[in-house]
């Protein structure tokens, strides 16, 4: 007797359907993959019972004609791939002709469809009842396709009961859409839950140039997420195996974090993925801006050939993997310690300018702003007080510029006179406008008028002491209201960077241990540990070999001193390995200063005169990363007037 068979299709549409068709926001983001994929403008999402009932999604695409829609419905039907080398530049949103027919065999499926260019009004209708193709027929509809999924897994009871409850399977469809939503701003999505409006989202702008992608994403963003989260610009570009990689979007500004992962949003090619190599190189970004147990926030987009990645790798297309993934990885960190860096020092123009409009336009630069951003006014140039003037900056807490931002202007050309380019190329006199013209640009010009000004970091604003509060936070008053400052934070901040600035120029000196200790690891970890002891030489830490898995420890760092020894060094392996072996020491060296100063930082029992106090502000203004602890906890905290004002009631 025969022990090996033929699945039936429908059988293996149903075994298909397990990995493509986990859960209701599975269906979901297929169709619309689909939608997207064939060119719609506009895609509606509408469902009944968490997706249980019933999964519509309607859009105004290419569609199709009677016979592509009967053979969308055969297992591997696909338009997108012809050939196996076709599988190496995939770029479409899907690719293997799986998900409609696994969809199809474990609901009651409906397919309405009509071509773009058909003339004909009719268009196509399959009825289909778990698999079975139950009638075709012609239906009037326009230009594009519905696909309609009524009780999902009718057929199926063992997977109906493993779902959750109504509620959860909406918010799992929610997030799916939200995600596609913010992959595609200039695609309108409506979306619609139990006959209620959830969200009715326009189409952005779309631009080709990368000022108008922003727009259409912080626009998206604001009418997703409202405009609380303060969010800060990531641009940078590399070649990479000569290729140009590209990493764009937004991330969080310090003090914003999560405590998970959820709203960290990754795009490849605007695919939402899931990359822990990704999430790490995010997390790398925020080295010292970031506390413990706290993710960042971000919605960040990386654009690369399509040969150098494979999106092939998971039945649901969530994974992907890079032809080189340590300088991916490597190029998102950067990107976004650039970011954070520009947001600390007053936003990217102090970089462009040259040595002399430095000493001009010091106090002008103005901050990142919370997202979203609106049309401001520049402020008027703001002169620090004699007493908290600060002297030249030591080296490494100058400016450095990031090797990933373009090529600034040179300076006659960011410096010359308007009067001067109007007189060189005079221009013709425009025609007269009409009316509604005019009236649209006198709203411009009024809204740009009313806008608050743009404010100035809070570190380039005079700030007058005024005192100590419970031991430990120095009330000082600025020009827009009262500003707390956390002085051990700040002092942490300041012996970080000081210290961190002598690691980086010269090897850190070791100070011998009066009794070596042993450490024992593992074989993975032994084996990792023999290939940095060079990495950690450099660092100050004598670990030489005493056995296959034994290291014998006899050298700190100075600034390791009281920390547990044997503790320090298997943290500094951690450290490493999380890091990637591309950080070498200078990474190593971060996070043991960063666990070492707080032990040397003023705490509460430390009184500081007048004089001290106005050296610390005068000596943060000069840190890199002013506004954020090592451990990511903030140094500065600002109350406005308007928030005074509103505990005392005097606003209405």
């Amino acid at each position: 007797m025969n022990r090996i068979r033929v699945l039936s299709d429908q059988v293996a549409n149903q075994i298909a359907a397990g990995e493509v068709v986990e859960r209701p926001a599975s269906v979901v983001k297929e169709l619309v993959e689909n939608a997207i994929d064939a060119d719609a403008a506009k895609i509606s999402v509408e469902i009944q019972a968490g997706g249980r009932a019933l999964i519509r999604v309607t859009d105004d695409g290419f569609g199709m004609s009677r016979d592509d829609a009967l053979l969308s419905l055969e297992r591997h039907g696909t338009s997108k791939l012809q050939t196996a080398e076709d599988l190496a530049v995939i770029d479409t949103m899907g690719f293997r002709g799986e998900a409609v027919p696994s969809i199809a065999s474990v609901c009651r499926f409906t397919l309405t469809t009509r071509e773009r260019d058909n003339d004909s009004p009719d268009g196509t209708e399959i009825v289909i009842d778990g698999g079975k193709v139950v009638e075709v027929r012609a239906a009037g509809r326009a230009a594009g396709t519905t696909v309609e999924a009524r009780q999902l897994f009718f057929n199926l009871p063992a997977r109906r009961k493993f779902l959750k409850s109504e509620e959860t399977e909406r918010a799992h469809i929610q997030r799916c859409l939200a995600l596609t939503a913010l992959a595609h701003p200039h695609i309108a999505f409506d979306f619609r839950s139990d006959k209620r409006v959830v969200w009715r989202l326009p189409a952005e702008q779309k631009g080709g140039d990368a000022a108008a992608r922003r727009a259409a994403l912080k626009e998206r963003l604001r009418a997703l997420y409202g405009a609380e989260l303060e969010m800060i610009p990531v641009d940078a570009g590399e070649v990479i195996g000569g290729e140009t990689v590209r990493v764009w979007g937004f991330t969080g500004a310090p003090g914003v974090s999560r405590a998970n992962r959820q709203d960290q949003h990754i795009f490849v090619n605007r695919r939402p993925i899931e990359h822990r190599g990704l999430n790490q190189a995010l997390l790398e970004g925020y080295r010292g801006g970031m506390p413990k147990g706290r993710y960042p926030v971000c919605c960040l987009f990386l654009e690369m050939p399509t040969a150098s990645v494979d999106v092939n790798i998971h039945p649901a297309k969530r994974e992907v993997k890079f032809e080189r993934d340590r300088e991916i990885r490597a190029l998102v960190a950067d990107a976004v310690r650039d970011a954070l860096l520009d947001f600390h020092r007053g936003g990217p123009a102090e970089q462009d300018a040259s040595p002399a409009e430095v000493a001009v336009e010091t106090d002008e630069i103005p901050q990142a702003e919370p997202f979203p951003l609106k049309p401001t006014a520049r402020p008027e140039s703001l002169a620090l007080p004699e007493s908290f003037e600060s002297a030249a900056p030591a080296p490494a807490s100058q400016p450095r510029p990031s090797k990933h931002a373009p090529a600034p202007a040179s300076p006659s050309a960011r410096t010359a006179p308007p009067v001067a380019k109007a007189a060189a190329t005079p221009k013709p006199e425009p025609p007269p406008l009409d009316p509604e013209a005019k009236r649209r640009i006198a709203a411009i010009e009024e809204e740009v008028r009313n806008a608050p000004a743009e404010p100035a970091p809070l570190l380039k604003v005079p700030l007058r002491l005024l005192g100590v509060v419970a031991r430990n936070y120095v009330a000082l008053e600025s020009d827009r209201g009262l500003v707390l400052m956390d002085r051990r934070a700040a002092h942490e901040r300041v012996l970080y960077e000081r210290t961190l600035a002598v690691a980086q120029d010269s090897e850190a000196p070791s100070q011998r241990l009066m009794l070596p200790e042993t450490v024992e690891l593992s074989a993975r970890d032994a084996g990792f540990v023999r290939e940095h002891l060079e990495a950690l030489a450099k660092l100050g830490v004598g670990l030489n070999e005493f056995g296959e898995q034994t290291f014998l420890l006899d050298a700190l760092p100075p600034f390791a001193q009281g920390v547990g020894a044997r503790r320090f060094v298997l943290e500094l392996i951690d450290d490493l390995k999380a890091a990637g072996a591309s950080a070498g020491s200078s990474r190593l060296t971060e996070r043991a200063i960063a666990k070492s100063i707080c032990h040397r930082a003023v705490n509460a029992a430390d009184t500081l005169s007048e004089t001290e106090l106005q050296k610390l502000v005068e000596d943060l203004r000069r840190c890199d990363m002013p506004y954020t602890c090592p451990n990511g906890r903030p140094t500065l905290i600002e109350i406005n007037e308007r928030e005074l004002a509103k505990k005392f009631g005097r606003t209405a």
